[in-house]
């Protein structure tokens, strides 16, 4: 009988975890454990998803074109280097498979998004994680751990699940010391949520070997639909569209993405609402005792004094109906990611944990 086996490295890849959802005999969960919108969608895109229904029949566009020049538009940047995907972990896996594979290696770093490893071992190329400093990407560590066989560097900025994030300086430092064999991807799933930053949309722009993606899943809040983008050198976007299933995005995710993208007074109520809410939030975790970086994403990660004490605050948070993400698997079993919620929200978060404090000082 033929032994049927899976490709080398496939049976590497550790299961990707997703926040949870549920809290067993609670009914009014409280959901800050995905990083999600607390606003939601914006009203224009659930409207435009609507309006795209009657044309669910109808194949959807191969090539995006609509919704291209629409990122186009708002973000000051050619379509023809734009590239749509499942959300923009599709854009990772596209530049992964498409340029790394068995004898090459991808370097990430050791509190980088947990698909980063996933997608090297797809690949069939070898994980090379570098340290930090202090929760914060270090570029000379990136740089000396280059080699002739270095294809791909992944970097977060803002960074998951730290909120960290890399000036914009060291940025192009890392830019300028890569090879030009290398490909830099600067993930910003975060990036609109960094005042500033234009999540490194000028260093794509000028490079032939920097790739960047961003996703419609955090900010504009279509996490449940799926859709992401990167933008690159034209001769990156001609492989990746190689690889790139033709009918990969549905006529609804394109049109309710292409709304978003171009309703820019909901998402600066939205950016609004997570600056000041991540700001309160921050304030009040360190005065009760709970180590926390200045974050520049919509979470903020809580660093208890130990596992024990994570796991009191998370139970209580718990008790309480919240469910946040317990972050182990990044190399912080005392830490907790919180998603910054509306006022409300992050009023109940702070109540909770101010009274699991009282309670073990009584």
């Amino acid at each position: 009988m033929t032994r049927i086996t899976a490709q080398p490295g496939i049976m590497d890849i550790a299961l990707y975890q997703g926040g949870q959802s549920h809290l067993a005999g609670v009914s009014d969960v409280l959901k800050l454990s995905s990083n999600e919108n607390p606003l939601g969608p914006p009203p224009s895109a659930m409207q435009a998803l609507s309006d795209a229904a009657g044309g669910m029949h109808l194949y959807p566009s191969t090539d995006h074109a609509s919704l291209r020049a629409a990122i186009g538009e708002v973000w000051n940047v050619d379509p023809d280097r734009v590239i749509c995907g499942v959300g923009s972990d599709e854009v990772l896996q596209f530049v992964t498979q498409a340029f790394a594979g068995p004898g090459d290696e991808i370097i990430y770093t050791e509190h980088g998004f947990s698909m980063y490893p996933i997608l090297t071992s797809m690949a069939g190329a070898t994980r090379v994680c570098v340290d930090e400093h202090e929760r914060v990407v270090d570029v000379d560590a990136i740089l000396t751990a280059v080699k002739e066989n270095t294809r791909v560097v992944l970097l977060a900025n803002p960074a998951n699940p730290t909120g960290t994030m890399l000036p914009e300086g060291e940025l192009e430092r890392l830019a300028d010391g890569l090879p030009d064999y290398v490909i830099l991807v600067i993930d910003g799933a975060y990036a609109e949520f960094a005042d500033g930053y234009d999540g490194g949309i000028s260093l794509a722009r000028d490079r032939s070997n920097v790739l960047v993606t961003r996703t419609f899943s955090k900010l504009y809040g279509l996490g449940g639909l799926r859709v992401g983008w990167g933008y690159g050198p034209r001769e990156m976007m001609d492989v990746m569209n190689r690889i790139r299933q033709p009918f990969n995005l549905s006529v609804v995710q394109l049109a309710a993405a292409e709304a978003a993208v171009r309703d820019r007074d909901w998402l600066d109520t939205c950016i609004a609402l997570n600056t000041e809410q991540r700001a309160r939030l921050t304030g009040a975790l360190r005065q009760l005792g709970l180590a926390c970086d200045e974050s520049h994403a919509n979470f903020v990660l809580a660093r208890a004094a130990d596992s024990t004490e994570a796991d009191a605050a998370e139970a209580a948070l718990n008790a309480a109906g919240i469910l946040v993400r317990r972050v182990a698997g990044y190399g912080f079993p005392a830490g907790l990611r919180i998603t910054v919620g509306n006022a409300e929200q992050t009023g109940r978060v702070i109540d909770a944990l101010t009274q699991w404090r009282e309670g073990a000082a009584a």
